[in-house]
């Protein structure tokens, strides 16, 4: 088997229409489909964020997240950024807390985290 990249990372969310004005209108990830599943009483949103997709669902009372961030499991989501200094005055510029910049060790680049409103932990890393 050769894998060939990530193809979509899926989020739950408990207040769909606040993840989904977050994801789209705050960090303007690009809506690609909207579909509400009856059956499920839930809404998938896909969302392309440059090659890759994610996934927002809603489900009735999802259980919340058990500890942020170093539970098993997806320990957070990365987003590529040129300009973090930039980026990270535009999330406060949203009301948005973010973490003081810190220098990764290994790579010398610059990174931060921030929180969904669900306390995703979500981290921009400067390209």
């Amino acid at each position: 088997m050769k894998i060939s990249g990530v193809h979509h990372v899926a989020i739950i969310c408990s207040n769909y229409e606040v993840s989904k004005k977050y994801y789209v209108d705050i960090l303007g990830f690009e809506v690609i489909q909207e579909t509400f599943r009856v059956a499920r009483n839930s809404y998938k949103l896909d969302l392309k964020v440059g090659n890759t997709q994610i996934e927002l669902f809603s489900f009735p009372e999802p259980p919340p997240r058990m500890s942020s961030p170093e539970a098993c499991g997806l320990r957070h989501l990365a987003f590529a950024v040129e300009d973090i200094e930039a980026s990270v005055k535009y999330l406060q510029s949203h009301n948005i807390d973010v973490e003081a910049i810190r220098v990764d060790e290994i790579t010398g680049k610059k990174f931060t985290f921030f929180k969904d409103p669900d306390n995703l932990p979500l981290e921009i890393y400067e390209i």
